[in-house]
């Protein structure tokens, strides 16, 4: 029940408002998240507390996070989105 509770809460964080992101995040948290490693759900925690601007950045790849923790989600976030048409 708690994980319904915390999956829920972050579904919401998820949700950006910039369609952008929420193409990306709201499939990836919905279709991708439970199968993560505690490790790879920690940094999607991490990545959500992220401002928008830099989101943006790193989604377009027109950037890389400097955190390789970082990286490691933005990656897993795009490869999802990728396989799924997006």
């Amino acid at each position: 029940m708690t994980d319904n509770i915390e999956q829920k809460r972050l579904r919401w964080h998820s949700r950006r408002g910039m369609l952008e992101l929420d193409v990306l995040l709201i499939p990836f948290i919905d279709e991708a998240y439970e199968q993560l490693a505690d490790d790879d759900k920690k940094l999607y925690k991490v990545l959500l507390d992220q401002e928008d601007t830099d989101l943006f950045a790193w989604f377009l790849e027109r950037v890389e996070p400097e955190d390789s923790g970082l990286q490691r989600i933005v990656t897993l976030v795009l490869e999802h989105a990728r396989s799924r048409g997006a």
